[in-house]
Parts: structure tokens; sequence; C-alpha cells
């Protein structure tokens, strides 16, 4: 009788906290069995168990993410150096170009959002040089083995549910989403999180493309920052109410302060 106690115990416990059943590592040893108790955890996360089996189907561990994940130095850089690094002459002046191509655009999205061109085109290039390199690694395989890697689990858990919702939402394929290590999506490199929230399908062709679309890159960045707290008209230099939303971008003082300055001289 105990042990029939202890087996419905155990059934209970794991159908109302699915995450534990999958126990995270430190290397590849366990990824497997991580992954297939993720895909029957399914259904706990709002997902179809098809979609997750189809979409992580020969996924495998990735130590390349592991050790990218461990040795971010960029952002140990002062601001001059991260700049000096990031930023020239020719990417200001793209901007400024690319600013006038997409005036249209620009110009409702700000109507609509009040973030100025120059704020979403310092972003767009700092990003990805204005789409030009967006990653090409396997969204899906870079998510699920941070999410199984014991350093961030719950957050990148998080990321791999939210990147397999926009799978069976058919915004896009799994061959489709490719990106930058940590999973980033996109021509300004959305967490799947972000993109689930803040994407915008600007050009109404029935999808949220982050990918090809610029229209839906422009608008989606903007709604993105307008939902964090932007204000409509009011600089964004430090010490701005503007300024400390872009720190909900990225909370990297370096990037943050250089996105300022790089809009600041794509609009002068």
């Amino acid at each position: 009788m105990r042990i029939a106690l202890l087996s419905l115990f155990a059934v209970f416990f794991m159908s109302v906290t699915p995450a534990l059943s999958a126990t995270c590592g430190n290397g590849p040893g366990g990824y497997e069995a991580w992954k297939q108790s993720f895909i029957a955890n399914s259904s706990s996360y709002g997902l179809k168990e098809r979609v997750v089996k189809k979409a992580l189907q020969g996924l495998t561990y990735n130590k390349k993410v592991v050790r990218l994940d461990r040795n971010q130095k960029s952002f140990k850089l002062s601001f001059q150096q991260f700049y000096a690094k990031r930023v020239n002459n020719a990417m200001i002046k793209r901007g400024q170009k690319l600013g006038k191509t997409y005036a249209r655009i620009f110009n409702g999205v700000e109507r609509k959002y009040g973030v100025p061109a120059p704020v979403i085109l310092a972003i767009w290039g700092l990003e990805t040089n204005y789409g030009s390199f967006s990653g090409n690694m396997s969204v899906l395989r870079s998510l699920a083995t941070l999410a199984y890697d014991c350093r961030r689990s719950k957050f990148f858990t998080n990321e791999l549910v939210n990147a397999l919702m926009i799978v069976q939402r058919r915004d896009m394929t799994p061959a489709e989403m490719k990106g930058a290590w940590a999973g980033e999506i996109g021509q300004t490199q959305f967490l799947a999180s972000s993109y689930m929230k803040y994407a915008v399908d600007w050009d109404r062709n029935g999808k949220r493309d982050l990918v090809r679309s610029i229209p839906d890159v422009l608008a989606s960045t903007a709604n993105y920052l307008q939902k964090h707290g932007w204000r409509r008209g009011q600089p964004w230099g430090p010490g701005t109410a503007n300024y400390r939303v872009l720190k909900k971008w990225n909370k990297a003082s370096v990037y943050v302060q250089t996105i300022s300055v790089m809009a600041e001289k794509i609009g002068s």
C-alpha cells in the first residue's frame, strides 16, 4: 500500500511540475534523455507533442553554444573600445541612407509608436549591420542546448518554449529559424519570448516575420520600445526616461550608450 501511495504521489508531482522531470546537465551526457522528457511534457507548456517532436528531431547538443555562453567578453570593454569596435562612419552613412529609403515605413511607425527612425536604425545597425548578418545557427538547437545546460536552464527553457510556439503558430519553420548563438531571431535579434510579445505584422501578409520583412522588423522594434515606456518626442540621452527604456533592450551599459550616440549621429 505504501509503495502504491508513493507511486500515485510521484505521478501527481510530475503532472503539476513537468519541468522538474527533465534534469539539467553540464555536459552532453544527459542531453538526449532531457530532450525526450521535454517532448513528453510538451502539453504542459501549451505545445503539441507532434510539433515539438518534429521540431527537435535530430538536434544534438552544441558544445560551441555552451562555450560562447561562458565567454562573453565584449561587454567588458570600455564604451570607447566597444564603440570603436562596433561602429564606423560607413555604418552611420548607411543608416542615414536607409532612413531615406524606408522613410514611408519609418514615418508610419513613428506615428503609431512614437519611436523616431534614428533610434530604430541604430539598433538595426548595431544588432546585424542592417540585416546583413543575423546569424546562421539553428535557433532551436541553441535554445535546446542552453535549456538543458544548468547555468540558465529556467531562462532558456522559457525561450525554447516560445520558439516552439512560433513554429506551432506557423510564423516560421524550424529550418527558417536561423539566428545568433543564444537563439536571437531576426534583423534586430529578438529573443523568442520578445518575438511572441512584441512582433508586428506591419506588411499584413499574415505572418510576423523578423527575418525577411523589413516593415515587420522596424515596427516590431518600435513596438518593443513603446511597450517598455518610450516617451514620444523626448530625447534619449543618458539620464532620460527613454535612455532607461533602451536599457530594457540591452542591460549592458556600453551597448545602450552606443545605441544612444549612434542614433544621434544618424539623425544629425
